[in-house]
């Protein structure tokens, strides 16, 4: 396993993208700031960040390297058998593959059961199957809210293998917005008014910029959990 590890992190910060302009390759070994120092969301308006408060949360390295890599074993073998798509069925996402599990081993079961346990009321009825987005370096998805009619007030995600950023606009008005820094192995949790109102989208990594610093955007999974609607 640690061998594994190793080798995951290696991979990694070889294929980080190099830049004239300041980056942050991955948070949790940047010299450029430490996540204590980093802003997590940013808004067109502190106004508007206070208003969602805890609607909005990021929740740096929430799982460990360790359950990463356990996480990914789990799920390499099934999305290597399938191709990245560059095209939607609601043109909501570019260059991914995508997959839902209903069980998983131990290990993956007790990561999980963390997620749902910050994320969702008690007593919350969610939705069984966990969803699995992976998208190439070159993928993104596009500004988007899930039907109400599949999921209900809460969405939450585990992000793996590269920090991203995520961009929040107010459907009926574009010029209010929340840019999220999204760290490899955090969770995201979008409630309420911020999952209703507001589009989400994962910027390119062309596009990947949080707060004036580049945050280049590697290859991502991302473990999407959701509750049922009322």
């Amino acid at each position: 396993m640690e061998l594994l590890v190793n080798a995951v992190k290696k991979i990694h910060k070889l294929n980080v993208c190099k830049s004239s302009v300041r980056y942050v390759n991955s948070l949790a070994d940047s010299d450029l700031k430490t996540e204590r120092d980093l802003p997590l969301v940013i808004g067109s308006s502190q106004a508007l960040v206070q208003k969602l408060g805890t609607q909005v949360e990021v929740r740096t390295a929430f799982i460990t390297e360790e359950e990463e890599v356990a996480l990914l074993l789990e799920l390499e073998p099934g999305l290597k058998k399938k191709r990245y798509e560059f095209d939607h069925w609601d043109d909501a996402i570019h260059g991914y593959r995508e997959t839902e599990r209903l069980t998983w081993g131990e290990a993956c079961q007790g990561i999980l059961a963390r997620v749902r346990s910050v994320a969702f009321a008690s007593g919350s009825s969610l939705l069984g199957p966990v969803h699995v987005l992976d998208l190439d370096k070159t993928g993104y998805i596009k500004p988007h809210i899930d039907s109400v009619k599949f999921c209900g007030s809460t969405i939450t995600g585990l992000s793996l293998l590269s920090d991203s950023v995520m961009r929040l606009v107010k459907e009926d008005a574009h010029s209010e917005w929340l840019d999220l820094l999204l760290p490899r192995r955090s969770l995201y949790i979008l409630r309420n008014q911020a999952r209703y109102d507001f589009t989400h989208e994962i910027l390119k990594d062309e596009d990947s910029i949080f707060n004036g610093q580049r945050v280049p955007r590697q290859r991502r999974i991302s473990v999407i959990c959701r509750n049922l609607p009322a």
